[in-house]
């Protein structure tokens, strides 16, 4: 393929891109397969010389759109939705045909000066205060090891970068259980090891508190263990619990800790003031996460890290050999030393896309009627025999189950298999749950009430009413 063909074929790629997005309410949410039909269409071997690219695009029409589980469907209600609006999809076919490799300033100086802008337009935008700065980077996960890293350095007072960590003292993290598993992944690829997190307990609403932290950070001074950060939950993805932010932000600060703040999900929300209440305090954290991906309509990927001093991460993570360095510019911003790969994407074109195509009116509408949406399907569901919600909403996030563990099961594997809506589980307690998140940029009222529809006529189809236990 040549750039003349690319002319062509990217015009029916954009054609085919349209109808896809205009289809996606009459396909079921996730592909009807079993795992290994899609690899069974494909060749056993790469091809020794070239395809037409007729064949090529025939192929795919045949094999990847009913192989998919579809993320961008409306009534995608189980996971954080990957969001992809279409002014980011646009942003995202510049970035493609540039092709660039935004790894120092001057590599790609417009992608650099834009992420900058685009990071204290967020930090605006969710009414943090001046003075925080921050970075874009692929997802949460690596958000949250950068900032692991550079806690478990200032502990060891930067020594383990040269001498590794043998040797070292066993380093002591806090989270509670309702913290993602990227965290539990930060602390062991970090080298902390798994034991070193101490999952602190929470209280009736699931959120840690000063006084556990406090005590569970007493505990370990007193057992002779070196305490090293908090990271802090932000809208769990779980049940979405929020830590009492402000009080542990307290005790962290009055034993020298640093901390960092888990809202991948919620922190989008906190474009509305009325929902900031959730997070107060986060303005002491040293670092939040957010993804503009799950929420705003950036498309995956696009994690925001702000950060209230860069200095101790850029020491953690930054190196810069003479071929990366900008003659002349010792002081230029050079993201690369922010995050963990040296080579990075221009991401924030599509933050710039996205906040200028909708406002920040139009993103607010779209939380706003989220929440919204996810009541109202909360309280229909609560009206059907045999349903007992088991969380109440954060936000738009809420889960239900029936009187079994089995039968729970069962009617998610029934929805699901039925393909109209997607969800999927979590436990609460130990007891299996549905969860239901709404959150799909494009989804209306309608499919979020048709929730509450399809778990009626799933009970319904059971001759004996009620899913039995297994």
């Amino acid at each position: 393929m040549d750039h003349e063909a690319l002319r062509i074929w990217s015009k029916r790629a954009a054609d085919w891109a349209a109808d896809y997005h205009a289809s996606l309410r009459d396909r079921p949410v996730r592909a009807p397969l079993d795992p290994g039909a899609v690899a069974r269409k494909l060749p056993p071997s790469p091809p020794e010389t070239a395809e037409p690219m007729e064949r090529i695009w025939a192929d795919f029409q045949a094999i990847v759109p009913d192989g998919m589980t579809h993320w961008q469907h409306p009534r995608f209600f189980a996971y954080f939705p990957a969001n992809a609006a279409p002014a980011s999809m646009l942003a995202e076919q510049l970035v493609n045909a540039m092709a660039c490799n935004a790894l120092i300033w001057q590599t790609s100086p417009a992608a650099t000066e834009i992420e900058q802008v685009m990071v204290d337009w967020l930090r605006q935008a969710l009414g943090l205060p001046e003075g925080f700065v921050g970075t874009i980077h692929d997802s949460a996960t690596n958000a949250t090891l950068s900032a692991v890293l550079t806690m478990r350095e200032r502990a060891l007072g930067w020594r383990g970068l040269d001498e590794g960590l043998s040797g070292a003292p066993a380093l002591r993290f806090y989270a509670s259980a309702e913290t993602h598993s990227s965290v539990d992944k930060a602390i062991r690829v970090a080298g902390i090891g798994q034991r070193n997190l101490v999952k602190v307990p929470t209280d009736a609403t699931r959120a840690m508190t000063g006084a556990a932290l406090a005590a569970a950070i007493a505990a370990d001074r007193a057992a002779g263990l070196v305490p090293a950060g908090v990271i802090l939950c932000a809208g769990g993805t779980s049940v979405g619990a929020f830590d009492r932010i402000a009080d542990c932000v307290a005790v962290a600060q009055a034993e020298g800790l640093p901390t960092h703040v888990d809202a991948a999900w919620a922190g989008s929300a906190m474009i509305c003031p009325e929902f900031r209440p959730l997070w107060a305090g986060v303005e002491g954290a040293d670092s939040i996460v957010f993804n503009p991906h799950k929420w705003l309509g950036a498309q995956f990927d696009c994690s925001v890290q702000f950060l209230k001093d860069p200095g101790a991460q850029v020491r953690t993570l930054g190196l810069r050999p003479t071929y990366l360095e900008t003659a002349g510019r010792e002081e230029i911003v050079n993201f690369n030393e922010w995050t963990v790969p040296l080579g990075r994407r221009f991401r924030a074109l599509k933050l710039w896309f996205v906040l200028r195509a909708y406002g920040l009116d139009g993103l607010r509408q779209r939380i706003r009627d989220h929440v919204r949406w996810a009541v109202a399907a909360r309280d229909r569901l609560a009206a059907l025999p045999g349903v007992e919600i088991v969380t109440e909403p954060r936000l738009s996030l809420f889960s239900f189950a029936l009187e079994t563990d089995a039968a729970t099961e069962a009617l998610l594997q029934r929805i699901n298999d039925d393909g109209r809506v997607y969800l999927t589980q979590s436990r609460v307690d130990g007891r299996f749950v549905i969860r239901v998140q709404v959150g799909s940029f494009d989804c209306r009222e309608e499919d979020v009430m048709l929730l509450s529809k399809t778990v009626q006529e799933m009970l319904a189809s059971c001759s004996s009413g009620p899913l039995p236990s297994r």
